[in-house]
């Protein structure tokens, strides 16, 4: 935005004859011409440095993946998952986008958005519910997923939500869809409303854990929206980035420790100068392996989706191993 200032100029009346003034040669007078365009050239091509508000996501960052930011190790044809994209969080510049804007299912990451329309439907997640059998229906007939709650107990909000994201609890997911908006059906409309609020235009959510369903899909790009979002609340940030959970005794169960499904497959989180600082996984046969991740490096965070790896939960870590490939490979 340009602002304009008018300057009124007063003209002074002279009643004395001027002497004749000397007229500069021609040859200053072009040069004088030709400093002028190119200061106007300049500044009209001027670009001020990427300025972001804190919590708020830059728009229509170019790809930074030519500029040598990435080495060719971490070039797209090295990666053993179908879609990437990397992210830094403080900027919001794309470092590196691989079929970013092609069709994926999102498997387990679709938990992140049931986390961050849970959060949103309870302020207070030391809250309590009581779990009924409705909550598990059908879960263990699909075999999903399960963090282990039990109908009839009584469990905090804040719970649920590490039970949904460290294990990827599916019990977790349904609970507090259930209890937020009174059916599964009701809370996926809020997903999909909330998806929509995001401009994640190619992201369609059918259920609440990311169980198969053709029409439950996304984008590896839409999930970097989705991720970046969701880590502006600093009550999912603690769930993401946390190994383990303990819930509290109580008369009628002992308690459960759940174990992220990331850190657990790690010997170490540390990669030369940096770390991975939480992350979460997703897999299925039609999706492949999934990860959803966090990571510093040198004092910069980054967030990285991969899709679509070949393998399984009996196989290598191809998700995991592209994320240490991606995240080794940035250059200071």
């Amino acid at each position: 935005m340009s602002y304009e200032s008018n300057v009124n100029r007063r003209r002074t009346a002279s009643y004395r004859k001027r002497p004749k003034e000397k007229r500069p040669p021609v040859f200053l007078f072009a040069l004088l011409c030709m400093l002028c365009i190119i200061v106007f050239i300049t500044v009209r091509d001027f670009k001020p440095p990427l300025q972001t508000i804190p919590g708020h996501r830059a728009e229509n960052v170019p790809s930074q993946i030519s500029s040598g930011i990435l080495p060719a190790v971490a070039e797209p044809e090295s990666l053993y998952s179908r879609c990437v994209v990397l992210e830094d969080l403080q900027s919001g510049a794309v470092l590196l986008d691989k079929q970013g804007t092609e069709k994926a299912y999102p498997a387990s990451l679709t938990k992140i958005m049931t986390a961050l329309v849970a959060l949103e439907c309870f302020p207070d997640l030391s809250q309590t519910v009581v779990l009924t059998d409705r909550d598990f229906a059908g879960l263990f007939e699909q075999n999903a997923s399960m963090a282990g709650f039990q109908s009839n107990q009584e469990v905090q909000i804040r719970d649920l939500l590490y039970g949904l994201i460290l294990p990827s609890g599916a019990d977790a997911a349904a609970a507090l869809a259930n209890h937020a908006a009174g059916s599964q059906e009701a809370f996926v409309e809020w997903m999909n409303q909330k998806a929509h609020t995001l401009g994640m235009e190619s992201t369609h959510f059918v259920n609440t854990t990311g169980l198969h369903d053709p029409e439950h899909y996304t984008t590896a790009r839409d999930m970097t929206t989705l991720l970046y979002t969701a880590l502006q609340n600093p009550d999912f940030r603690a769930i993401f980035t946390s190994e383990r959970r303990s819930t509290r005794e109580t008369a009628t169960h002992p308690g459960i420790t759940f174990y992220s499904t990331l850190f657990q497959d790690l010997e170490s989180p540390a990669f030369p100068d940096g770390q991975l600082l939480g992350g979460k996984t997703g897999y299925t046969e039609e999706a492949g392996l999934c990860l959803a991740s966090l990571a510093e490096k040198n004092g910069r965070e980054y967030i990285l989706i991969t899709m679509d790896a070949p393998g399984d939960h009996n196989t290598e870590p191809f998700h995991i191993l592209d994320a240490f490939t991606i995240y080794e490979a940035i250059l200071s």
